[in-house]
């Protein structure tokens, strides 16, 4: 069985961090996202993995390698434009063969990983098998009209009207009828080959789409809130370790991992936090749900429920919360209060002044 690994889209919801960053390895609690998904993939026992991959082939390259970090062997599939699921799935036709696989979106976090679920495809070879969990807002996401035996009769992608309060979640077990259904479908209105219509091909054709509802926790990391959230989510189950140096005048309270290298000095860090190798925290506080990456530094600031990326530099900014902080980037305080701003923006940035 074979893993295909979607990592070719824009990211444009995490705009302007992605635009020089792929979406899929922005770090959670100080890992890349696609970094989960490789590892669950692996403890489910498939380590032959296709990652495909768009405009940021070589940062994700790079991250990768060739698998062997994670006891895997990965082939990299070329997208030259995200025209869809089902089109990745075309574009890796060959790699695949007649072999089934699960098809996981790079940027999708699940906890629990999906070795159950793996287990069961394998033990009765269902034509298709879907993860699906009640969201409230299923307009959002491709939805799953479900019998109350576990059969799929209908899927519509982000419906007007759903039928159903199911998302699809983007982890999908196939066998190799996938492609004759791919062949079969034409692009959506939206110029796509969704991997919705495929299914709802199987599904017309008489094949067995079988939907298995999770219990645990799942994301879509699309968005900063998302990305905040997961980064707590993920905190929560943090194992506490001091590994860098910690003065006498600073303070830890709760599940605090301080990575070799960094510095702590006259500063409180409330968990769960995670502090980077060789970054320095100097008369500072860092609150619950933040990690900041290695390289950085904070200095007479107060950061909290944040995700901070290597090498950015907050000096004397205050109060900082909620925020998604890009690599390499410098927060400083104003002397006094401005009575003009001076900003260097990307484009799509957001940021809120004071008047």
């Amino acid at each position: 069985m074979k893993a295909l690994v979607l990592a070719g889209g824009t990211g444009s919801r995490l705009w302007p961090i992605t635009h020089t960053a792929a979406k899929q390895l922005i770090p959670v609690a100080n890992k890349p996202v696609l970094f989960y998904g490789i590892e669950a993939l692996v403890m489910a026992g498939i380590t032959e993995i296709g990652v495909v991959v768009g405009d940021t082939a070589q940062e994700i390259q790079a991250a990768l390698g060739d698998g062997a970090r994670f006891g895997a062997r990965v082939t990299y599939l070329r997208q030259d434009r995200p025209l869809g699921l089902a089109h990745a799935v075309r574009v890796a036709r060959d790699w695949l063969g007649d072999e089934d696989f699960v098809m996981y979106l790079g940027d999708n976090f699940v906890v629990g990983g999906i070795a159950g679920v793996v287990q069961r495809f394998r033990t009765t070879r269902c034509g298709t098998r879907l993860l699906v969990t009640k969201v409230p807002d299923p307009s959002a996401f491709g939805v799953a009209e479900v019998t109350p035996e576990g059969r799929v009769v209908r899927l519509e992608e982000k419906p007007a009207r759903p039928r159903s309060d199911l998302a699809v979640v983007g982890v999908y077990l196939f066998t190799s009828a996938v492609h004759r259904a791919v062949a079969a479908i034409e692009p959506s209105a939206r110029g796509e080959l969704e991997i919705t219509d495929a299914i709802q091909w199987l599904i017309d054709s008489g094949h067995d789409v079988v939907a298995e509802t999770i219990d645990g926790y799942w994301k879509d990391t699309g968005d900063v809130a998302d990305m905040l959230e997961v980064n707590q989510r993920v905190l929560a189950d943090l194992e506490p370790a001091v590994r860098g140096a910690v003065d006498s005048a600073s303070v830890l309270l709760g599940p605090v991992r301080i990575e070799p290298g960094a510095e702590i000095v006259r500063s409180r860090i409330v968990g769960p936090a995670v502090i980077g190798a060789h970054t320095t925290v100097r008369d500072s506080r860092i609150g619950p749900a933040t990690s900041v990456a290695e390289g950085c530094a904070v200095i007479e600031s107060d950061v909290e429920f944040s995700i901070v990326l290597r090498d950015a530099r907050i000096t004397g900014a205050g109060r900082i919360e909620g925020s998604l902080i890009g690599r390499a980037v410098q927060v400083t305080g104003a002397a006094r209060t401005p009575q003009a701003h001076r900003l260097v923006l990307g484009d799509h940035s957001r940021i809120q002044l004071a008047s």
